[in-house]
């Protein structure tokens, strides 16, 4: 790590390879867990300005992440092979509880539901499947559910970050589709497609589609269109709002994230450029 400059801007150099997912603890605001392609996973402590190691596979490349338990204690990691990984943080040691080969040939994305945390939802290279953690075995695991709409590469599938009664998937068929995942049992239908130009070519991040944290039937997406702009649409289809920056956004946005309390949202570039977009009640 560096001292801050006078702008309070910490640096933090624990990975030897790009990161490919980052998230805090939902249990310690001063915890930071990053997953990288170098094969580890590690808690940054920024009242130590520490990150300890995690988990280890320096044979696998791993594509995400998500805590399982609440108090993050538990998660389940996505490698790119198509298999996953249980991890405990409670367990001696920075290997798996558990190494599971899913029924994907590739998982992009995990994510686990916000209510019932028991399921969680992958990803792959064009169908999403939803499993249940309790009852995964070393080999042969079948989904709960299948959703086999997507034509073309996914991107990404999350829940809703409030009930999980919605999944959103974000596909190279330049569609968004929104899911009522609000019983899962073998199917769970399909509410909305939303026309998105998702074609992002291959010098940009793709896109992926996530939900606003305060609400349920918001997601918010970068955007191809001029001038630049990020946009959020309604579960319905309808969009909301565009997010403009005039001359001070002129590129394109792939990864955005809104705050979880207040009316803030941080979108970045494939440069490295932050924009943040805030009303100024939420200063």
């Amino acid at each position: 790590s560096h001292q801050p400059k006078e702008d309070g801007i910490y640096v933090f150099q624990p990975h030897s390879q790009p990161v490919s997912c980052l998230y805090f603890s939902p249990a310690n605001p001063a915890h930071i867990l990053s997953l990288s392609y170098d094969g580890t996973l590690r808690c940054g402590d920024f009242s130590r300005a520490v990150f300890d190691e995690v988990y280890r596979d320096e044979r696998s490349s791993f594509s995400s992440f998500d805590f399982l338990a609440e108090d993050a204690s538990s998660l389940v990691v996505g490698h790119w092979d198509g298999s996953l990984s249980l991890v405990d943080r409670r367990t001696p040691g920075t290997s798996y509880e558990k190494l599971i080969s899913s029924s994907l040939r590739k998982i992009r994305t995990v994510h686990v539901h916000p209510v019932h945390r028991q399921y969680f939802i992958t990803a792959g290279l064009r169908d999403v499947h939803i499993y249940d953690a309790r009852r995964l075995t070393p080999k042969g695991n079948q989904p709960l559910i299948s959703l086999t709409e997507h034509t073309k590469s996914l991107a990404s599938a999350y829940f809703s970050p409030l009930t999980g009664n919605r999944v959103v998937t974000t596909c190279a068929d330049c569609k968004l589709r929104i899911f009522d995942s609000s019983c899962i049992s073998s199917q769970i239908p399909l509410l909305t497609t939303i026309r998105h130009n998702t074609i992002t070519g291959r010098w940009l991040t793709r896109f992926r589609a996530v939900w606003d944290p305060k609400q349920e039937d918001c997601v918010i997406v970068g955007s191809m269109a001029h001038p630049r702009r990020v946009e959020i649409f309604h579960e319905t289809g309808k969009q909301v709002h565009s997010f403009l920056g005039g001359e001070c956004l002129v590129s394109v946005c792939s990864i955005n994230a809104m705050h979880p309390t207040r009316y803030i949202l941080a979108g970045g570039n494939s440069s490295g450029r932050i924009h943040v977009f805030m009303n100024y009640g939420s200063c």
